[in-house]
């Protein structure tokens, strides 16, 4: 007779911690982003813009997380806000290079402070070495082959 093998807690899945992890961190993080106008993944990119200078739009994709399809109509809107310009490889015509226009650098740059107090409270409430921790188990997960 096989023994039936009880499911584990809410409490203690792992999908649902990391989506009430999630829901912690970027809670505080949307009130910024609204006051700023730009949605969760419109951020995402012109952070990976600012940090990384122009690419392309996979490159941009890979780094901030996103799906190729869902990243082309999240650029489509930062182009109407004036946050970023498409222009075509010079080396490869059928490639496109994103680049931050200064008013995309100036949302990032008008926001970081709060961004980074925002997530040193955060990492004050969790402790240094906890917060460490947390994000090397967390990069470990991501780097696991399936």
């Amino acid at each position: 007779m096989a023994t039936k093998t009880k499911n584990p807690s809410t409490t203690r899945s792992l999908p649902i911690a990391l989506l009430r992890s999630r829901e912690r961190v970027m809670g505080p993080i949307r009130g910024m982003l609204a006051d700023a106008g730009v949605t969760e993944q419109q951020w995402r990119v012109l952070r990976v813009l600012d940090e990384e200078g122009p690419m392309d739009p996979t490159s941009i994709a890979e780094r901030a997380v996103l799906l190729l399809p869902s990243l082309t109509r999240i650029l489509q809107k930062l182009e109407d806000k004036g946050f970023v310009t498409r222009e075509r490889d010079d080396s490869d015509r059928r490639r496109q290079i994103i680049r931050a226009t200064q008013a995309g650098r100036n949302v990032i740059a008008a926001n970081m402070d709060t961004s980074r107090r925002i997530l040193t409270d955060l990492r004050e409430k969790l402790g240094d070495e906890r917060h460490e921790t947390l994000i090397e188990l967390l990069n470990e997960l991501t780097a696991l082959e399936e």
